[in-house]
């Protein structure tokens, strides 16, 4: 991963959401890839905080469209590393979210640490 590639992979993935179309968005993740945030254990009461594969985070991010429908995200800063990437950005109602992205080799998203201000 290169700055331009983590910059592209982070403009496209923030524009996926601000579209609020679920499929564009799944689109940039392995089919069982893991979702680790402590949103999940508010608000889907997994004490792990860890959801697994599309089937299980789909209707967990379709969800938040539901409680937030006016929802958008505004970029603030791409942090690049070797086969993971940060994105920094205000997410619902403004607040600051940090989303670490782990990549395979074909380019798909396997894992995500979300943190929240």
């Amino acid at each position: 991963m290169n700055k331009d590639s983590a910059q592209e992979f982070a403009t496209e993935w923030i524009e996926a959401w601000n579209s609020h179309d679920i499929d564009r968005i799944l689109s940039h993740y392995a089919d069982d890839f893991e979702m680790n945030s402590p949103v999940i254990a508010r608000r889907v009461g997994v004490a792990s905080g860890v959801l697994q594969g599309k089937d299980q985070i789909r209707p967990y991010w379709q969800q938040a469209f539901e409680e937030y429908p006016d929802l958008e995200f505004k970029l603030l800063q791409v942090l690049q590393g070797v086969s993971w990437m940060t994105i920094y950005y205000l997410g619902a109602r403004g607040k600051e979210v940090a989303e670490t992205f782990i990549f395979n080799p074909a380019g798909e998203v396997i894992r995500v640490y979300a943190s929240y201000a």
